[in-house]
């Protein structure tokens, strides 16, 4: 009988966790935004070659979005309010990615992150969904690492 070897089966996308430093992280129900891309410098070095030279630019980061239910917890209020009172407030994080076992696999850790947007709750009388505030975080860098054993 041939064996397979062990099987690898993908992360499932429930099991994560949020870190920021002087910030009591409560559950969140979706992260999203952990993406980056940069710019192209184009040239064309005529006296060398007869083509387009392509070169990396400055490299940007997406936002980070947040999303979790509404509790009594204020902190994230309470940071953004930093910032509209211009207090600079920078802060790093990481989204822990987790396996079935709950073991850390992959971290994506920010730096300089700041709220650049909250947004309250939705209300609507007709269903019984849970009140969520969405938080987007504006960061410097994101690089993604493997969880440390």
């Amino acid at each position: 009988m041939a064996t397979t070897g062990n099987r690898k089966d993908p992360y499932r996308g429930f099991n994560f966790r949020v870190e920021i430093n002087n910030i009591t992280v409560g559950a969140f129900s979706d992260v999203s935004g952990l993406s980056s891309d940069g710019d192209i410098v184009e040239f064309c070095d005529a006296a060398r070659h007869l083509h387009i030279r392509k070169l990396t630019g400055l490299r940007k980061f997406s936002n980070i979005t947040l999303k979790r239910g509404y509790t009594e917890n204020r902190e994230l209020w309470n940071w953004r309010n930093n910032t509209v009172n211009s207090i600079l407030d920078r802060r790093n994080g990481t989204i822990v990615l987790m396996d079935e076992e709950r073991n850390d696999v992959l971290h994506w850790e920010f730096e300089g992150g700041w709220p650049h947007k909250i947004d309250g709750p939705t209300f609507n009388t007709k269903g019984n969904d849970v009140a969520i505030e969405n938080v987007e975080l504006v960061v410097e860098s994101l690089i993604l690492k493997e969880a440390s054993v």
